[in-house]
Protein backbone atom coordinates (compact mmCIF):
# COMPACT_ATOMS: atom_id res chain seq x y z
CA UNK A 1 0.00 0.00 0.00
CA UNK A 2 1.17 3.52 -0.89
CA UNK A 3 1.48 5.97 1.74
CA UNK A 4 -1.07 7.88 0.13
CA UNK A 5 -3.67 5.08 -0.02
CA UNK A 6 -2.52 3.87 3.51
CA UNK A 7 -3.54 7.74 4.73
CA UNK A 8 -6.63 7.51 2.98
CA UNK A 9 -7.72 4.01 4.42
CA UNK A 10 -6.77 5.72 8.10
CA UNK A 11 -9.02 8.48 7.45
CA UNK A 12 -11.74 6.03 6.51
CA UNK A 13 -11.01 3.80 9.24
CA UNK A 14 -11.08 6.89 11.65
CA UNK A 15 -14.20 8.68 10.05
CA UNK A 16 -14.70 11.11 12.56
CA UNK A 17 -15.80 14.76 11.90
CA UNK A 18 -12.66 17.03 12.57
CA UNK A 19 -14.19 18.54 15.90
CA UNK A 20 -14.75 15.64 17.17
CA UNK A 21 -11.34 13.98 16.25
CA UNK A 22 -10.06 17.42 18.61
CA UNK A 23 -12.35 16.68 21.27
CA UNK A 24 -10.81 13.07 21.04
CA UNK A 25 -7.60 13.93 21.23
CA UNK A 26 -7.73 16.54 23.90
CA UNK A 27 -8.99 13.83 26.18
CA UNK A 28 -6.32 11.34 25.65
CA UNK A 29 -4.05 13.96 26.35
CA UNK A 30 -5.84 14.15 29.62
CA UNK A 31 -5.85 10.71 30.18
CA UNK A 32 -1.73 10.57 29.28
CA UNK A 33 -0.80 13.52 31.56
CA UNK A 34 -2.50 11.61 34.52
CA UNK A 35 -0.42 8.81 33.97
CA UNK A 36 2.95 10.89 33.20
CA UNK A 37 2.19 12.36 36.43
CA UNK A 38 1.50 8.79 38.19
CA UNK A 39 4.92 7.98 37.03
CA UNK A 40 6.86 11.42 38.45
CA UNK A 41 6.29 14.02 35.66
CA UNK A 42 5.11 17.40 36.91
CA UNK A 43 2.12 18.95 35.92
CA UNK A 44 3.81 21.95 34.62
CA UNK A 45 6.80 19.76 32.66
CA UNK A 46 3.50 18.30 30.93
CA UNK A 47 1.90 21.43 30.27
CA UNK A 48 4.83 23.09 29.13
CA UNK A 49 5.75 20.30 26.36
CA UNK A 50 2.32 19.57 25.13
CA UNK A 51 0.93 22.58 24.90
CA UNK A 52 -0.99 23.31 21.31
CA UNK A 53 0.19 19.94 20.46
CA UNK A 54 -2.10 18.85 17.46
CA UNK A 55 -1.80 15.21 15.98
CA UNK A 56 0.26 14.45 13.30
CA UNK A 57 -1.32 11.77 10.87
CA UNK A 58 1.80 11.21 9.11
CA UNK A 59 3.44 9.36 11.93
CA UNK A 60 -0.08 6.54 11.73
CA UNK A 61 1.24 6.55 7.87
CA UNK A 62 5.05 6.02 8.71
CA UNK A 63 4.01 2.89 11.27
CA UNK A 64 2.51 0.96 8.18
CA UNK A 65 5.30 1.59 5.77
CA UNK A 66 8.59 0.66 7.45
CA UNK A 67 11.67 0.27 5.58
CA UNK A 68 13.22 -2.71 7.57
CA UNK A 69 10.06 -4.74 6.66
CA UNK A 70 8.42 -3.07 3.43
CA UNK A 71 11.93 -2.66 1.18
CA UNK A 72 13.76 -5.95 -0.80
CA UNK A 73 16.47 -6.27 1.47
CA UNK A 74 18.94 -5.94 -1.62
CA UNK A 75 17.16 -2.56 -2.00
CA UNK A 76 17.51 -1.33 1.67
CA UNK A 77 21.37 -2.69 2.12
CA UNK A 78 22.44 -0.78 -1.57
CA UNK A 79 22.22 2.76 0.06
CA UNK A 80 23.31 1.52 3.75
CA UNK A 81 26.58 -0.23 2.94
CA UNK A 82 27.68 1.72 -0.54
CA UNK A 83 31.01 2.94 -1.13
CA UNK A 84 29.90 6.58 -0.17
CA UNK A 85 28.93 5.03 2.92
CA UNK A 86 31.82 3.17 3.70
CA UNK A 87 34.14 6.09 2.81
CA UNK A 88 32.28 8.64 4.98
CA UNK A 89 32.44 6.28 8.20
CA UNK A 90 36.24 5.49 7.16
CA UNK A 91 36.55 9.29 7.57
CA UNK A 92 34.77 8.97 10.72
CA UNK A 93 36.94 6.60 12.08
CA UNK A 94 39.85 9.00 11.62
CA UNK A 95 37.98 12.10 12.81
CA UNK A 96 36.85 10.56 16.09
CA UNK A 97 39.75 8.34 16.91
CA UNK A 98 40.69 8.90 20.38
CA UNK A 99 36.80 9.14 21.47
CA UNK A 100 36.16 5.59 19.79
CA UNK A 101 39.21 4.11 21.17
CA UNK A 102 38.02 4.89 24.48
CA UNK A 103 34.53 3.45 23.76
CA UNK A 104 36.09 0.50 23.13
CA UNK A 105 38.38 0.38 26.26
CA UNK A 106 35.22 1.31 28.22
CA UNK A 107 32.66 -0.92 27.09
CA UNK A 108 34.66 -3.84 24.92
CA UNK A 109 32.60 -3.01 21.55
CA UNK A 110 34.69 -2.40 18.77
CA UNK A 111 34.81 1.01 16.88
CA UNK A 112 33.49 -0.14 13.17
CA UNK A 113 30.45 -1.56 14.66
CA UNK A 114 29.77 1.50 16.71
CA UNK A 115 30.90 3.79 13.62
CA UNK A 116 28.56 0.86 11.71
CA UNK A 117 25.09 1.71 13.96
CA UNK A 118 25.99 5.70 13.66
CA UNK A 119 26.21 5.66 9.77
CA UNK A 120 22.54 3.45 9.21
CA UNK A 121 20.72 5.13 11.99
CA UNK A 122 21.62 8.55 11.10
CA UNK A 123 23.82 8.85 8.08
CA UNK A 124 26.53 9.84 10.27
CA UNK A 125 24.65 12.92 11.82
CA UNK A 126 23.04 14.20 8.55
CA UNK A 127 19.64 12.93 9.23
CA UNK A 128 18.10 12.14 12.60
CA UNK A 129 14.58 13.43 11.59
CA UNK A 130 12.54 16.22 12.08
CA UNK A 131 9.33 15.08 13.92
CA UNK A 132 9.45 16.86 17.38
CA UNK A 133 9.17 13.42 20.15
CA UNK A 134 6.03 15.28 21.91
CA UNK A 135 3.77 15.38 19.11
CA UNK A 136 4.98 12.18 17.30
CA UNK A 137 4.64 10.07 20.52
CA UNK A 138 0.96 11.95 21.77
CA UNK A 139 -0.29 11.02 17.92
CA UNK A 140 0.31 7.86 18.35
CA UNK A 141 -0.31 7.35 21.77
CA UNK A 142 -4.13 8.97 21.05
CA UNK A 143 -4.46 7.47 17.66
CA UNK A 144 -2.42 4.49 16.28
CA UNK A 145 -4.09 1.46 15.79
CA UNK A 146 -1.70 -0.76 17.83
CA UNK A 147 1.26 -0.45 19.76
CA UNK A 148 -0.77 2.30 22.09
CA UNK A 149 1.25 1.31 25.13
CA UNK A 150 4.67 1.43 23.50
CA UNK A 151 3.77 5.28 22.68
CA UNK A 152 2.67 5.97 26.15
CA UNK A 153 5.67 5.12 27.77
CA UNK A 154 8.08 6.55 25.28
CA UNK A 155 6.13 9.99 25.81
CA UNK A 156 6.56 9.50 29.54
CA UNK A 157 10.53 8.98 28.84
CA UNK A 158 10.50 11.67 26.63
CA UNK A 159 8.78 13.80 29.57
CA UNK A 160 11.62 12.74 32.33
CA UNK A 161 14.63 13.57 30.15
CA UNK A 162 12.95 17.27 29.91
CA UNK A 163 12.35 17.50 33.54
CA UNK A 164 16.01 16.05 33.92
CA UNK A 165 17.44 19.00 32.14
CA UNK A 166 19.38 16.40 29.61
CA UNK A 167 17.69 17.79 26.83
CA UNK A 168 15.18 20.62 26.21
CA UNK A 169 11.82 19.85 24.11
CA UNK A 170 13.09 21.67 20.87
CA UNK A 171 16.35 19.45 21.12
CA UNK A 172 13.92 16.25 20.61
CA UNK A 173 13.52 15.73 17.28
CA UNK A 174 13.28 12.52 15.36
CA UNK A 175 11.39 9.43 13.53
CA UNK A 176 7.93 9.03 14.12
CA UNK A 177 8.96 6.25 16.43
CA UNK A 178 10.58 8.51 18.97
CA UNK A 179 14.14 7.32 18.06
CA UNK A 180 16.72 10.69 18.22
CA UNK A 181 20.12 11.48 17.96
CA UNK A 182 22.88 10.92 16.29
CA UNK A 183 22.53 6.97 16.86
CA UNK A 184 18.62 6.60 17.48
CA UNK A 185 17.88 6.18 20.77
CA UNK A 186 14.08 5.85 22.10
CA UNK A 187 13.47 7.81 24.92
CA UNK A 188 13.16 4.65 27.28
CA UNK A 189 16.46 3.39 26.15
CA UNK A 190 17.71 6.77 26.49
CA UNK A 191 16.94 6.34 29.99
CA UNK A 192 18.26 3.19 30.52
CA UNK A 193 21.60 3.12 28.55
CA UNK A 194 22.28 6.53 27.57
CA UNK A 195 25.93 7.58 29.22
CA UNK A 196 28.12 10.33 29.42
CA UNK A 197 30.96 10.08 26.75
CA UNK A 198 32.87 13.36 27.47
CA UNK A 199 32.65 14.23 30.57
CA UNK A 200 30.12 17.15 30.73
CA UNK A 201 28.09 15.19 33.08
CA UNK A 202 24.91 15.34 31.08
CA UNK A 203 23.89 12.51 28.59
CA UNK A 204 23.11 14.66 24.71
CA UNK A 205 22.96 12.04 22.30
CA UNK A 206 22.11 15.08 19.80
CA UNK A 207 24.45 17.91 20.35
CA UNK A 208 27.53 15.36 21.64
CA UNK A 209 29.01 12.69 19.46
CA UNK A 210 30.80 11.39 22.18
CA UNK A 211 28.11 10.85 24.44
CA UNK A 212 26.14 8.98 20.99
CA UNK A 213 28.90 7.04 20.35
CA UNK A 214 29.75 5.80 23.66
CA UNK A 215 26.05 4.93 24.82
CA UNK A 216 25.98 2.81 21.62
CA UNK A 217 28.76 1.12 22.86
CA UNK A 218 27.03 0.60 25.88
CA UNK A 219 23.81 -1.03 24.34
CA UNK A 220 25.85 -3.09 22.43
CA UNK A 221 27.33 -4.13 25.77
CA UNK A 222 24.75 -4.77 27.90
CA UNK A 223 23.00 -6.59 24.87
CA UNK A 224 25.69 -9.16 25.07
CA UNK A 225 28.57 -8.64 22.99
CA UNK A 226 31.61 -10.31 22.74
CA UNK A 227 34.62 -8.69 22.71
CA UNK A 228 37.00 -9.88 19.61
CA UNK A 229 34.56 -12.35 18.33
CA UNK A 230 32.54 -11.83 14.58
CA UNK A 231 28.82 -11.02 13.83
CA UNK A 232 29.40 -14.03 11.53
CA UNK A 233 30.24 -14.58 7.93
CA UNK A 234 28.95 -15.52 4.47
CA UNK A 235 28.71 -18.95 3.91
CA UNK A 236 27.98 -21.42 0.47
CA UNK A 237 25.24 -24.02 1.16
CA UNK A 238 25.22 -27.32 -0.42
CA UNK A 239 22.31 -27.87 -2.99
CA UNK A 240 18.85 -29.39 -2.10
CA UNK A 241 19.80 -28.45 1.39
CA UNK A 242 16.37 -28.41 3.55
CA UNK A 243 17.34 -28.33 6.98
CA UNK A 244 16.99 -25.43 9.74
CA UNK A 245 17.63 -21.96 9.06
CA UNK A 246 16.73 -18.79 10.93
CA UNK A 247 18.69 -16.40 13.01
CA UNK A 248 17.18 -18.13 16.30
CA UNK A 249 17.51 -22.25 14.98
CA UNK A 250 20.84 -22.37 16.67
CA UNK A 251 23.76 -24.75 16.79
CA UNK A 252 27.33 -25.18 17.50
CA UNK A 253 29.39 -24.35 14.22
CA UNK A 254 29.90 -28.69 14.27
CA UNK A 255 26.32 -29.23 13.42
CA UNK A 256 26.80 -26.67 10.56
CA UNK A 257 29.57 -28.69 9.28
CA UNK A 258 27.95 -31.37 9.56
CA UNK A 259 25.00 -30.07 7.19
CA UNK A 260 27.52 -29.71 4.21
CA UNK A 261 28.03 -25.58 4.70
CA UNK A 262 31.67 -24.00 4.25
CA UNK A 263 33.02 -20.42 4.24
CA UNK A 264 31.93 -18.92 0.95
CA UNK A 265 34.93 -19.63 -1.74
CA UNK A 266 35.93 -22.88 0.49
CA UNK A 267 37.51 -23.53 3.80
CA UNK A 268 36.53 -24.94 6.59
CA UNK A 269 33.73 -22.90 9.25
CA UNK A 270 35.26 -21.13 12.03
CA UNK A 271 33.81 -19.13 15.20
CA UNK A 272 32.49 -20.25 18.93
CA UNK A 273 29.36 -20.50 20.42
CA UNK A 274 25.51 -21.44 18.88
CA UNK A 275 24.99 -20.09 15.42
CA UNK A 276 22.34 -19.86 13.08
CA UNK A 277 21.49 -19.99 9.37
CA UNK A 278 20.43 -16.54 7.89
CA UNK A 279 19.00 -16.86 4.22
CA UNK A 280 17.76 -13.40 3.98
CA UNK A 281 16.05 -13.82 0.18
CA UNK A 282 15.60 -17.63 0.60
CA UNK A 283 17.91 -20.55 -0.80
CA UNK A 284 18.51 -18.57 -4.16
CA UNK A 285 20.82 -15.40 -2.40
CA UNK A 286 23.31 -15.07 0.35
CA UNK A 287 23.72 -17.09 3.25
CA UNK A 288 25.65 -16.61 6.45
CA UNK A 289 26.25 -17.85 9.97
CA UNK A 290 25.20 -15.42 12.46
CA UNK A 291 26.92 -15.53 16.07
CA UNK A 292 26.11 -13.49 19.16
CA UNK A 293 26.94 -10.36 18.29
CA UNK A 294 24.56 -10.47 15.10
CA UNK A 295 21.96 -10.53 17.85
CA UNK A 296 23.24 -7.87 19.55
CA UNK A 297 22.81 -5.66 16.19
CA UNK A 298 19.30 -7.50 16.11
CA UNK A 299 18.43 -5.90 19.12
CA UNK A 300 18.92 -2.41 17.53
CA UNK A 301 16.23 -2.46 15.96
CA UNK A 302 13.92 -6.02 15.72
CA UNK A 303 15.15 -6.69 11.71
CA UNK A 304 17.34 -8.82 10.36
CA UNK A 305 17.37 -6.30 7.14
CA UNK A 306 18.69 -3.71 9.98
CA UNK A 307 21.04 -6.20 11.55
CA UNK A 308 22.34 -7.23 8.45
CA UNK A 309 23.19 -3.49 6.88
CA UNK A 310 24.99 -2.87 10.38
CA UNK A 311 27.32 -6.06 10.62
CA UNK A 312 27.97 -5.87 6.73
CA UNK A 313 28.85 -1.73 7.23
CA UNK A 314 31.27 -2.58 10.32
CA UNK A 315 33.12 -5.20 7.70
CA UNK A 316 33.39 -2.90 4.72
CA UNK A 317 34.72 0.03 7.61
CA UNK A 318 37.65 -2.81 8.31
CA UNK A 319 38.58 -2.97 4.54
CA UNK A 320 36.47 -6.44 4.25
CA UNK A 321 34.01 -7.01 1.00
CA UNK A 322 30.40 -6.77 1.54
CA UNK A 323 28.51 -9.48 0.62
CA UNK A 324 29.75 -11.21 -2.70
CA UNK A 325 26.70 -13.77 -3.69
CA UNK A 326 23.90 -11.85 -5.56
CA UNK A 327 20.49 -11.38 -4.51
CA UNK A 328 17.97 -13.50 -6.46
CA UNK A 329 16.79 -10.57 -8.48
CA UNK A 330 16.95 -9.34 -12.60
CA UNK A 331 16.67 -5.46 -11.47
CA UNK A 332 19.73 -4.67 -9.47
CA UNK A 333 19.38 -2.20 -6.55
CA UNK A 334 20.40 1.29 -7.04
CA UNK A 335 23.48 2.95 -4.80
CA UNK A 336 22.73 6.39 -3.18
CA UNK A 337 24.73 7.92 -6.23
CA UNK A 338 22.61 6.13 -8.54
CA UNK A 339 20.01 7.12 -7.66
CA UNK A 340 20.81 10.60 -7.80
CA UNK A 341 21.61 9.89 -11.19
CA UNK A 342 18.07 8.66 -11.71
CA UNK A 343 16.73 11.75 -10.26
CA UNK A 344 18.60 14.04 -12.27
CA UNK A 345 17.25 11.91 -15.44
CA UNK A 346 13.91 12.03 -14.48
CA UNK A 347 13.98 16.11 -13.58
CA UNK A 348 16.11 16.41 -17.22
CA UNK A 349 12.62 15.13 -18.55
CA UNK A 350 10.51 17.44 -16.88
CA UNK A 351 9.92 15.73 -13.54
CA UNK A 352 9.30 17.20 -10.56
CA UNK A 353 11.47 15.04 -8.05
CA UNK A 354 12.73 17.63 -5.59
CA UNK A 355 16.57 18.00 -4.57
CA UNK A 356 18.14 14.64 -6.67
CA UNK A 357 19.37 13.84 -3.26
CA UNK A 358 19.34 10.10 -3.27
CA UNK A 359 16.62 9.71 -1.15
CA UNK A 360 13.07 8.12 -3.26
CA UNK A 361 9.94 10.05 -1.87
CA UNK A 362 6.74 9.65 -3.69
CA UNK A 363 7.22 12.58 -6.13
CA UNK A 364 10.07 10.49 -7.25
CA UNK A 365 8.19 6.93 -7.12
CA UNK A 366 5.38 8.30 -9.21
CA UNK A 367 8.13 9.55 -12.03
CA UNK A 368 9.48 5.89 -11.89
CA UNK A 369 5.78 4.87 -12.62
CA UNK A 370 5.51 6.84 -15.59
CA UNK A 371 8.81 6.27 -16.94
CA UNK A 372 7.69 2.21 -16.44
CA UNK A 373 4.57 2.53 -18.14
CA UNK A 374 6.45 4.36 -21.08
CA UNK A 375 8.82 1.15 -21.79
CA UNK A 376 6.27 -1.35 -20.93
CA UNK A 377 7.03 -2.06 -17.63
CA UNK A 378 4.73 -2.97 -14.60
CA UNK A 379 4.85 0.36 -12.83
CA UNK A 380 6.19 -0.23 -9.39
CA UNK A 381 7.51 2.83 -8.56
CA UNK A 382 10.72 0.83 -7.54
CA UNK A 383 14.44 2.34 -8.31
CA UNK A 384 16.19 -0.25 -9.54
CA UNK A 385 18.68 -0.75 -12.23
CA UNK A 386 15.84 -1.03 -15.24
CA UNK A 387 14.27 1.52 -14.95
CA UNK A 388 17.93 3.90 -14.71
CA UNK A 389 19.03 1.94 -18.34
CA UNK A 390 15.85 2.79 -19.80
CA UNK A 391 16.37 6.67 -18.36
CA UNK A 392 19.92 6.07 -20.33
Amino acid sequence: MTPRLAALALAATLALPAAASAQSFGACLGSLRSAAIAKGVSGSTFDRALRGVEPDMSVITAMENQPEFKTPIWDYLATLTDEEKVAEGQAMLRKHAGTLAEAERRFGVDRHTIVAVWGVESDYGKSGGKMPLVQALATGACLAKRRNAFFRDELTATLRIIERGDLEADDLKGSWAGAFGHTQFIPSTYMRLAVDGDGDGRRDLVNSIPDALHSTANFMAKAGWRTGEAWGYEVDVPEGYGGPSGRTARHPVSYWAGRGLKKLGGGALGGSGQAGLLMPAGRDGPAFLVFKNYDCAYSYNGADSYALAISVLSDRLKGRPGIRTAWPTDDPPLSRAQRRDLQRKLAARGYDVGEPDGRVGQKTRDAIKEIERSVGMSPTGRPGGRVLEALR
